[in-house]
């Protein structure tokens, strides 16, 4: 029998949701039955609508979705002007006030207090310039990643634009596909460095070569591979990545290469044979990471070939993977470890990345970046998978005239260094699931550390993610150094908590972070981050970064050298313990903090 999810989705799902939620848009809140909210809410994540956790009944949280983070001119400034117009709730955050956007490790938006009445609205001033919210939540297709400089950066292997747009329409916009066993992730590489970090994706394409012979039949449209031929450019295909749950995987390689016309067929070949034979019984072990553990990649590469995929299947080409410097830990001359700062564009122009930290943007800050994306380039923003904007197309003679603008002095191209390696998920502010608050505190951690901790000259950046539960949305896992939310009690109070990981990831090599401490109340974290930090400082060998060292070191050895302290540190919502119906409730309204966070905190 199938679990209760699946029976609400059987009877209801996909694109026939909108109707329902502006029917109960135009009626109120309170039309919506109690005893049928759980029903109408999951069904509602489908088109980016979440309802909010517990006490803040009424208030949704709307995620939009835009692949490889592409928004064209115009539509980040609707954006936040949808923000700022409809995104302020009953109590203004200490940290950041009120209405913001936050940018997302998948490369999209979510705003939050969102009221169910104003969702027409929103809608009507989103899609009438090319931005939707269908199929960013819920058991689909999620938002399609990607190298977020796809068709600009000058040493982009393979452009993948086209492939990105056909993915978008064709395979994301197919309402038979909508209903997945579980939330599906899609990517594709297209430059070096390996930016949609491919190996934490349901499915992800990396750029290959292949000498391949290919003789089409005119029935069986059957391949030979002879290894004289032709060199050609395309993809190998890895399935089965994923975080979250205490169970990572490295997405395993499918031993396919695919040219850039074949590879559709096989990606929506991939999504149905998993749309048809994913587990829809256990939700725990559903997602496609489990199914590759239990059939192989042998079997779903012979069902793919036999029954999902008209021609004969390649077998994999030569990757770059050893080129990847994404997210990976390696040494700064080895390449980009993310998009921030100034960078060449095939055309010669540049394209610019700021650094936001934790990925929160203030409405009229997005505003601003919008009209700077006008002014300097063609006024298109690029989103990144670690929560940052980059301006694209910008002419090399006002590059300087563009770093000297206000905004790029609070989210500067070339951040803090502790700044420059953070990312944090929603939290319990607004997550029904999180555990501990992570936006605001990770703000003032990161203030604490860059005044408290030295890192060593040669050390651009230090990975810290924070997520607030093992769903690990803030890919924690994949970190220098992962704080994952916890509670634990301290003098007899349950406290706000983190277990510590280091030397996760990505790379040619993925792995992930090993926990080295458990139950960290939140405010002796920001101490053991220190007493760790320093210990690699001093013990590390010339050259050496943080992964590296990591690696080199046993975890008993770190786990003594990561001794959780009390500092001077003042963690904002220690004792919440997700007990009040907002973190920062007993505060009142607040105005934002004069030293609201920027790339220099």
């Amino acid at each position: 029998m199938a679990n209760k999810k699946e029976e609400w989705k059987s009877e209801l799902y996909g694109d026939e949701v909108r109707e329902k939620i502006l029917e109960f848009a135009e009626t109120g809140f309170e039309s919506i039955p109690e005893d049928e909210r759980d029903a109408w809410f999951t069904r509602f994540k489908f088109w980016g609508v979440f309802h909010q956790r517990s006490g803040q009944e009424g208030y949704f949280m709307m995620r939009l979705t835009n692949a490889n983070g592409i928004l064209k001119p115009d539509q980040l400034r609707a954006i936040a002007e949808v923000a700022r117009d409809y995104a302020s709730g009953p109590v203004s955050n200490p940290e950041f006030g009120d209405s913001w956007i936050d940018l997302t490790t998948r490369q999209s938006v979510q705003l939050h207090w969102i009221k169910l009445e104003d969702i027409p609205e929103i809608w009507e001033k989103l899609e009438s310039v090319g931005v939707t919210t269908r199929s960013s939540g819920g058991d689909t297709m999620r938002n399609i990643s990607g190298s977020p400089v796809a068709g600009k950066d000058a040493n982009e292997v393979i452009d993948t634009l086209p492939l990105l747009e056909r993915f978008q329409e064709e395979i994301r916009g197919d309402d038979d596909l909508c209903n997945m066993p579980r939330k599906f992730n899609i990517s594709i590489s297209g430059t070096p460095e390996g930016g949609a970090q491919d190996a934490i994706n349901d499915i992800g394409l990396e750029p290959a070569r292949k000498e391949i012979d290919s003789v089409e039949g005119t029935s069986t449209g059957s391949r030979t591979e002879s290894g004289d031929g032709e060199e050609t450019l395309g993809f190998n295909v890895r399935v089965g990545g994923g975080l979250g749950g205490r169970e990572p995987r490295v997405a395993r390689p499918l031993d396919v290469f695919v040219t850039p016309d074949e590879a559709y067929e096989v990606v929506r070949g991939f999504v149905e044979l998993y749309h048809d034979h994913g587990d829809r019984q256990v939700r725990a072990k559903n997602r496609s990471r489990f199914f590759v553990d239990d059939h192989g990649t042998e079997w779903i590469r012979d069902l793919l070939d036999e029954e999902y995929v008209e021609s004969d299947l390649r077998t994999a080409g030569e990757d770059i993977r050893d080129e990847y410097t994404y997210n990976a830990g390696s040494a700064p001359e080895d390449g980009k470890q993310d998009y921030t700062g100034v960078h060449e564009q095939g055309d010669g122009r540049r394209y610019v990345g700021l650094s936001v930290p934790v990925g929160r943007l203030p409405a009229e800050e997005a505003i601003e970046l919008a009209d700077l994306a006008d002014e300097y380039g063609s006024g298109e923003v690029r989103l990144t998978r670690r929560q940052n904007p980059i301006i694209v197309d910008v002419e090399p003679d006002q590059v300087e005239e563009l770093l000297a603008e206000p905004l790029l002095a609070k989210h500067r191209p070339e951040p803090n260094r502790f700044v420059r390696g953070a990312m944090a998920c929603t939290g319990t502010e607004f997550c029904s699931i999180a555990l501990v608050e992570t936006k605001t505190r990770t703000a003032t951690m990161l203030r604490w550390l860059r005044d408290n901790v030295d890192l060593p000259d040669d050390v651009e950046q230090l990975k810290i993610h924070f997520s607030g539960c093992t769903a690990d949305c803030g890919q924690a896992n994949t970190a220098d150094i992962g704080l994952l939310g916890m509670r634990a009690r301290k003098d007899g109070e349950m406290v706000e908590a983190v277990d510590i990981g280091v030397g996760g990831g990505m790379g040619e090599d993925p792995s992930f972070v090993d926990y080295v401490q458990q139950r960290v109340p939140a405010d002796e974290a920001p101490g053991a981050i220190r007493n760790l930090i320093e210990a690699f400082a001093e013990r590390r060998e010339p050259g050496q970064t943080f992964r590296e060292w990591a690696a080199a070191t046993d975890n008993e050895t770190l786990g003594e050298l990561c001794e959780p302290e009390e500092t001077d540190y003042a963690d904002p919502t220690l004792t919440d313990a997700k007990q009040s119906w907002y973190p920062f409730a007993e505060e009142g309204t607040t105005a934002a903090n004069p030293e609201v966070a920027s790339s220099d905190d």
